[in-house]
């Protein structure tokens, strides 16, 4: 039997999906408070950053797996109506599209905008059809990440491209060591009282020291495949945005 991580804890890798979507189902309505309360904001600064990193050109269809609440496929399609572009949401949760649905409507996005459900490990995308892989603070909640690197590989057209971003290991030790106090003292709390879901929030913690470093993610991206992959740190490290090409 396989196993995998569950924040700290290691539970059979079959198991790992229904967790991950009862948790986002129940934190699903107060996920984009909470962000904004984590983050101090800067979450959005992180997402608008990223959104105009893409490589967009007109026609293009965009991928964003994980895609929750919709923060990347709003974002995109706000910042360039002008290119027509495709962009479809993909998430393991159904109250985290509707909350996503919800939120392009408010915002009047209500074109070239589709949703699914679907598990990061077996895309319902067929083979070769995406211009733009996207996952945003995601990947850490995949159970199989070999897999689902894999699975991005086999939608992306060839030359398509593969975008991550993550939280990840601090690069400064005197900020790796600020970064967890706050986030092992600050965070459950915030899940306690604002989401009423302290447990929710300490996973989320112990998630992003369970992910791989960025030159470990590196290496699983060029074993599935991608080409010309790279990273770059963010605020120190504490996020990572890794690319590469199908």
């Amino acid at each position: 039997m396989r196993f995998t991580d569950f924040g700290f804890k290691k539970i059979p890798l079959q198991e790992k999906a229904k967790k991950v979507q009862d948790l986002f189902g129940r934190v699903a309505s107060s996920y984009d408070l909470m962000n904004d309360l984590m983050s101090l904001g800067v979450h959005r600064l992180w997402k608008q950053t990223f959104i105009h990193r893409l490589p967009l050109k007109e026609n293009q269809i965009i991928l964003d797996v994980a895609g929750g609440t919709g923060d990347i496929a709003i974002g995109i399609q706000k910042a360039y109506p002008h290119l027509d572009l495709d962009v479809m949401v993909c998430d393991l949760t159904l109250p985290m599209i509707e909350e996503g649905r919800n939120n392009a409507v408010d915002k009047g996005i209500l074109h070239n905008l589709h949703w699914c459900n679907g598990n990061a490990e077996s895309l319902p995308i067929p083979d070769q059809s995406i211009d733009i892989y996207t996952i945003v603070f995601g990947l850490r909640n995949v159970a199989d990440k070999e897999k689902a690197l894999l699975e991005a590989f086999r939608v992306l057209k060839p030359n398509g491209y593969f975008f991550c971003l993550e939280f990840n290991r601090p690069i400064l030790p005197i900020l790796s060591k600020a970064y967890d106090t706050y986030s092992f003292n600050v965070l459950p709390l915030l899940g306690k009282y604002v989401a009423k879901d302290q447990d929710a929030y300490q996973y989320l913690v112990e998630s992003i020291r369970q992910f791989p470093d960025q030159q470990t993610l590196i290496n699983k991206m060029d074993a599935a495949g991608f080409t010309k992959t790279a990273f770059e740190n963010w605020w120190g490290g504490i996020a990572a945005l890794h690319w590469g090409r199908n």
